[in-house]
């Protein structure tokens, strides 16, 4: 018999807003590597500095996705939707505007 899963996640919009630079990250790399990126980074219309940081934070924000998703089977899937779909309680309430407060690592704001 197959289980079925099911995937649970849920994720803000990412904004893609292009705020000026704050801070340096240097890198070293051997020549081919650099090659590669710059060849990449050019099939792409970008620089060297675009290409690598775009790579890097689409890399970053799916590790933290991937740590933070849950697998369930099908009986633990639909307490979840049940739990989803009851009323919130005031403690529910108090600790999600707790964490709407929060500001993700990837955020400027």
């Amino acid at each position: 018999m197959i289980q079925e899963e099911h995937f649970l996640f849920e994720t803000q919009p990412m904004k893609t807003e292009h705020l000026p630079a704050e801070v340096n990250i240097h890198l070293r790399a051997r020549a081919h590597d650099r090659m590669l990126i710059d060849q990449a980074a050019e099939l792409l219309g970008s620089n060297r500095s675009q290409f690598m940081m775009a790579s890097a934070l689409k890399e970053a924000k799916n590790v933290i996705l991937d740590q933070t998703s849950i697998y369930v089977d099908n009986k633990t899937f639909q307490k979840v939707l049940d739990w989803l779909d009851a009323p919130a309680t005031p403690e529910q309430l108090e600790g999600m505007n707790r964490l709407r407060a929060v500001k993700a690592p990837w955020s400027h704001e």
